[in-house]
């Protein structure tokens, strides 16, 4: 049944409100940037004495353990809370957040944490409360009825009222409390008085939810490169000409997927308006409140188009695929900004998310003190307090910091004390121009004012750190440092991922099979496509800025895994969960990218990938599975495919497979391997016949097609540059091999 009937047919018998641009409307109030009245809220590190404690507490999830206080009688997702609403014919009312999620804090303090409706649900619903980082098969599926039943749109925290079967009755968004209470009143009307309704609505959405999940019969064909192409084209007509990112007038989220898949056609066509394009953008992003001046690292989303006020929240996975894109851009365009800005959100992510133990953690929330942002706003005598009038006042308008306050223009209205939020408003060289001072001098004394701001800045109270590790998130952040160690020629950023991969196998494998979440000593969960394919991903990153063999064999391994359970043998492509997993009323394939790349995109990559290295064309005809599969998909929504859009684009490239032949400790063998890293050169694998040192073992020739005859030449490291296994004749000398690779 079309998607657009069930929606008229259920808003037509539950007409509470509706979202608009994302927010949700009840009456004539719409969730837009601030509560609608009183009150603080909960700091998520905020200890207290608690008069009420439920089943949460036993959680490993640090979003759930915000709510293991609540007077609501929360169960976590699974059969005794399915059990229960069975037994005693409840229905079920489902909440979906995560950890830095503002609203759900929001939600949580003005209703989950009222007794009136405490009181209510207790008796009316049974209440299960999941952490979407955690369970993103359960948050994948209501999410789509949710947008189902509100025109396209959906958010956090996300409200659902199940069946004892988990099929769907009704989904919303955040509701402030007097209308939640209004429509858990509704629902319970509803199910105690006509079941018949209820069961005849789940019947039809159960319907759209299996055409959603079964998705298009495959392609005979492969996506075409003619339509990478046009889709790299058609979104840069979408980006803002004057700001970057895409073309809005409120939110604006980094697009990296989209210029991921603009510089990859640059590249080919160069085509001027793909990198301007990306250039307007990130150059905005580094010179925005998007962007951590003092701390490093990059804020999920801004709320306004102009990048100034973030939504402050730092995820780990923005962490990964904004610094992935701005080494892509360094290496097309050697803009030392680009580098800069990359060195930055490693430096944040080494320090702030990097467990001792070496696995990244999740997020640091957006909110403390009771506030949003509290944590990185400043007043202008705050600044001068910290480094003196004059430079002070340097600092502040270099920076735009005024008295009135820069979050007044953003917002329409000005937070208590007039605060701002750190951004440029003029290239450095231009500033100190105006200033009569040298560049060099401006930028040492800025950099000196904003180490001195920092370490003042870190006496506040910190948002909140959850600190749970992702499998998948790890994966992504793994892969960009592994980029970043050769990109930058920094080996510190390679040896952090290595121990980030080593945590995540060694701590959260089991039998050979990935589990998704790992805290204090417990890991669980079955792992889902995503979690393989970013590790996989990450692992291969890792062998080619290592050259050590086992990330190479361990990604192998795990490819294999998905394909045993993973693999859809009939329609192509792969499925989200395991064939072996929980099952729940929707196994998806879902390859759309969204705030991060989905898993049969980057999975594609990794088989294409793997094809070239092992010389395995099964892997190549897996990776033309997905390709014919969401063929359609592509066709009809070409921007929610980018990087599905690059992994096509390296599978109909003339991939570069660069062999280097010589001992990984020698320095001239370093300066080789460096060269090939000294431009964008996107499709290319890197494989090392010789020594990769520390004790490790070679890759063997006689099992690696592209290994066989690669010698050094004359007791000197070479580098073979092949294409479909014709190779040119080895390089010894960086020069020569700079223009074998095109850079010059």
């Amino acid at each position: 049944m079309p998607e657009r009937i069930v929606r008229r047919m259920l808003l037509g018998w539950l007409a509470c409100g509706a979202v608009i641009d994302g927010n949700w409307v009840v009456g004539n109030w719409a969730v837009a940037d601030e509560p609608p009245s009183g009150g603080e809220v909960k700091d998520m590190q905020e200890t207290q004495a608690h008069a009420h404690t439920n089943r949460l507490i036993d959680a490993t999830s640090p979003y759930l353990l915000q709510h293991a206080h609540n007077p609501v009688d929360w169960y976590e997702w699974g059969e005794e809370a399915f059990a229960k609403a069975k037994k005693e014919d409840k229905p079920i009312f489902l909440s979906i957040g995560y950890s830095a999620c503002h609203w759900c804090h929001v939600m949580e303090h003005e209703t989950f944490e009222s007794e009136e409706v405490a009181d209510f649900v207790n008796e009316k619903f049974v209440c299960v409360k999941v952490d979407r980082e955690e369970r993103p098969d359960v948050d994948e599926i209501y999410m789509h009825v949710t947008q189902m039943m509100n025109k396209g749109h959906g958010g956090w925290p996300m409200s659902v009222f199940l069946t004892s079967e988990r099929e769907p009755i009704y989904a919303g968004t955040y509701f402030p409390k007097a209308q939640f209470m209004q429509l858990c009143g509704q629902i319970h009307n509803l199910w105690m008085s006509n079941r018949e309704r209820i069961a005849e609505q789940s019947v039809q959405i159960r319907a759209a939810l299996d055409d959603w999940a079964k998705g298009e019969a495959p392609d005979k064909d492969v996506i075409t490169k003619d339509r990478v192409d046009e889709v790299a084209k058609l979104l840069a007509r979408y980006f803002d000409g004057d700001k970057g990112g895409f073309k809005s007038d409120g939110n604006k989220f980094p697009p990296s997927m989209s210029m991921d898949l603009m510089l990859r056609v640059h590249r080919r066509t160069n085509d001027p308006e793909l990198l301007e394009a990306v250039n307007v953008t990130l150059q905005h992003m580094a010179d925005g409140g998007i962007y951590d001046h003092l701390g490093g690292g990059i804020c999920r989303y801004s709320t306004d188009p102009n990048w100034l006020v973030p939504h402050f929240e730092k995820m780990l996975y923005d962490q990964a695929l904004v610094s992935a894109i701005y080494l892509d851009a360094f290496q097309v365009t050697k803009n030392p900004q680009y580098e800069a800005v990359a060195r930055d959100i490693f430096r944040y992510v080494l320090t702030d998310l990097q467990s001792r133990a070496g696995g990244f953690y999740s997020t640091r929330d957006a909110d403390s003190e009771g506030m949003e942002g509290a944590f990185y706003i400043w007043k202008v005598e705050q600044i001068k307090e910290v480094l003196g009038e004059e430079r002070g006042a340097l600092f502040c308008e270099f920076y735009d910091v005024t008295g009135k306050g820069n979050w007044f223009e953003s917002r329409g209205h000005a937070p208590a004390g007039a605060k701002n939020i750190l951004q440029i408003k003029m290239p450095a060289d231009a500033f100190a121009k105006s200033k009569g001072i040298e560049s060099a001098d401006f930028q040492k004394q800025m950099a000196e004012c904003r180490k001195e701001l920092y370490d003042a800045r870190e006496k506040r109270v910190h948002p909140g750190l959850d600190d749970k590790v992702l499998t998948g998130w790890n994966g992504l952040m793994i892969a960009s440092l592994a980029k970043g160690a050769r990109v930058l020629n920094a080996p510190e950023y390679a040896e952090s991922a290595a121990k980030a991969a080593d945590f995540v196998l060694t701590n959260m494998r089991k039998d050979g099979r990935l589990l998704r979440t790992h805290r204090n000593g417990e890991s669980r969960l079955t792992g889902y496509l995503s979690d393989y394919a970013f590790m996989i991903e990450g692992l291969l990153n890792l062998y080619e800025a290592t050259f050590d063999p086992r990330w190479l064999t361990e990604a192998q391994a795990l490819t294999d895994v998905t394909i045993q359970h993973y693999l859809d043998t009939n329609g192509g492509g792969f499925y989200f969960t395991a064939n072996d997993a929980e099952k729940l009323i929707a196994r998806s394939k879902n390859p759309r990218d969204g705030a991060i790349p989905s898993g049969n995109s980057v999975h594609a990559m990794n088989l294409v990938r793997l094809g070239v290295m092992l010389d395995g064309s099964d892997y190549r005809e897996y990776a033309e599975g997905i390709f014919k599969a969401f063929k359609g998909s592509v066709e009809g929504s070409p921007s929610q495919f980018e990087r599905m859009l690059c992994a096509v684009d390296m599978y109909h490239a003339r991939v570069k497979e660069i062999v280097v032949a010589g001992d990984a400790a020698d320095s001239q063998t370093g300066e080789l391997v460096q060269t090939v890293y000294g431009g964008f050169l996107p499709n290319k694998i890197l494989l090392l016949a010789g020594n990769p040192g520390g004790g490790k073992t070679s890759l063997v020739e006689d099992e690696m097609a592209l290994l066989k005859g690669k010698k050094p030449v004359q007791g000197k490291p070479a580098v073979y540059v092949c294409e479909n296994k014709v190779c040119k004749k080895p390089v010894t000398d960086a020069a020569e091999l700079r223009t074998v690779l095109g850079f010059q």
